[in-house]
């Protein structure tokens, strides 16, 4: 799993004009190739009437999977401008598709390479770009005598927290980064004389900054 990668919160569309055509950028998060294809199938569905519905999706940890379409615009002038703005931006999991409204004026190659370039951009600016950052739930169970003092280390570490359990015992949810597991283990250790039950649990992705 990659450790952070960028992507969008959310499905998003905005309008753009070129030259009397309209632009419309649409975006969406998707985690697989079934998401996207039927993501880019609403979309053309919606705006059956639009001259076109080009469109481009990256996905997996190494783009393993990229797909671009022109959908009828001169070929290299729409999904491949598409896909580029997604590779520039370093956005993963994530399709796109820019509706164009022909509105009487001929753009040309360079021309549509631009809009539509232009209209992947405004489509990442609506679904709002984020860094999704991997950490690791380490469960930390300990006596209540313990408890403050580890709350207040666990602040002043920054370290971001799930759900207290309160039993017997308490256990803290605990959620370093994945990268500094092994160091943050070893730091509960210490810090708890080896008194803390530590249990390590699955990888999760949160978004940067929340």
């Amino acid at each position: 799993m990659l450790e952070r990668y960028k992507t969008v919160r959310h499905e998003g569309n905005k309008e753009i004009v070129i030259r009397k055509s309209r632009f419309i950028g649409h975006i969406r998060p998707v985690e697989t190739e079934e998401e996207a294809i039927a993501f880019i199938d609403e979309i053309k569905k919606l705006h059956r009437g639009a001259t076109h519905n080009c469109s481009a999706y990256l996905l997996g940890e190494r783009d393993e999977i990229q797909r671009q379409s022109d959908d009828g615009e001169p070929s290299g002038t729409a999904g491949k401008p598409i896909l580029e703005v997604l590779k520039n931006r370093e956005l993963k999991n994530a399709a796109v598709v820019v509706t164009r409204y022909f509105g009487g004026i001929m753009l040309g190659a360079g021309g549509l390479i631009r809009a539509y370039a232009d209209g992947a951009v405004a489509a990442i600016e609506a679904g709002d770009e984020i860094l999704r950052v991997l950490h690791t739930q380490v469960f930390v169970t300990i006596d209540y005598t313990w408890h403050g003092k580890l709350e207040n280390e666990l602040r002043g570490r920054d370290v971001r927290t799930g759900e207290t359990t309160f039993t017997d015992k308490v256990t803290l949810l605990c959620l370093p980064p994945f990268a500094d597991t092994d160091r943050f283990i070893s730091w509960i250790t210490d810090l708890t004389q080896g008194q803390a039950d530590i249990v390590q649990g699955d990888p999760v992705y949160y978004i940067e900054g929340e």
